[in-house]
């Protein structure tokens, strides 16, 4: 298992938890975004940066997940595409993204763009809290523990 992190949007806090994680479990981890950030040293732990442009840093992950990896994203259309190659997904609040649950999520997500693209004002994800730190945290533990486990 290697694990991807759709990292553009992904909050600092949540960085961390993932870099702590995989250093400590020795899992390779990618952070994928079109700009630089700092992360932990560890040879576990790395950064690839692609050039700047809409859904780039979507496309690279896409191309390298292999079956089995885990991606952590927001973005759905991304989650879904990956699902079918077989990873599994994980948003930043710790929610799962599955086959079961993937197409009502896009369905929303369509839905949305449409309401926004129609002028309707829906604003955006309430700020990350600590339960949402948890609930990731704990979330990955799980994956993570599982994924040990099952190899």
């Amino acid at each position: 298992m290697q694990i991807w992190v759709d990292a553009d949007a992904c909050p600092s806090v949540i960085r961390d938890i993932i870099a702590k994680a995989a250093h400590n479990r020795m899992i390779t981890t990618t952070f994928v975004a079109n700009h630089h950030f700092s992360l932990p040293n560890s040879q576990f732990v790395t950064f690839y940066q692609v050039p700047s442009g809409f859904d780039e840093a979507d496309k690279e992950i896409e191309r390298r997940v292999s079956h089995g990896d885990l991606v952590i994203t927001s973005d759905i259309p991304l989650a879904s595409d990956v699902l079918q190659r077989g990873a599994l997904v994980l948003t930043p609040r710790g929610e799962r993204y599955t086959d079961n649950n993937i197409k009502q999520r896009l369905q929303m997500r369509d839905f949305m763009e449409t309401m926004r693209s129609s002028g309707a004002q829906t604003g955006g994800p309430p700020a990350l809290s600590l339960s949402d730190r948890k609930h990731f945290s704990d979330q990955l533990d799980r994956l993570l523990t599982r994924a040990q486990k099952d190899s």
